[in-house]
């Protein structure tokens, strides 16, 4: 998807009374996917990850083909069931971190199953 773009940086706070600014366009593939054959997007449900700005009915873009490293936000899948959680890799400790305090980190115990699906890259975030 191509869209136009201002090349001019934007204000948060009180408006700029900068002149008009030249149009051109920009491809949000480019700039939001670095692998597109391993670039999937999922929507999220629940509040486990609240504290970081991931809300229910967001879609996440999540990229197989980069190396989960510690403390990265992954889709994990833990027996079977998919979760985005913060990756916890230390010492030989792997942990699935909640960033919502109501939910207490996942310790994987031998014998449960757990692989990291892809690494979440971007969160697609409804504001209205």
């Amino acid at each position: 998807m191509i869209l136009p773009a201002y090349d001019c940086a934007i204000s948060a706070g009180f408006p700029s009374p900068a002149a008009d600014h030249a149009q051109k366009p920009i491809d949000l593939n480019e700039h939001l996917i670095r692998n597109k054959a391993a670039t999937f997007l999922f929507r999220v449900q629940g509040d486990s990850m609240v504290g970081i700005g991931i809300y229910a009915g967001d879609t996440l873009l999540v990229d197989r083909s980069i190396d989960p490293r510690h403390n990265a936000i992954v889709l994990a899948v833990l027996n079977n069931e998919f979760s985005v959680k913060r990756l916890y890799k230390r010492g030989g400790v792997i942990r699935l971190i909640s960033e919502n305090p109501l939910y207490p980190p996942i310790q994987i115990k031998n014998g449960e199953e757990l692989s990291v699906w892809g690494v979440v890259t971007f969160n697609l975030h409804k504001l209205y």
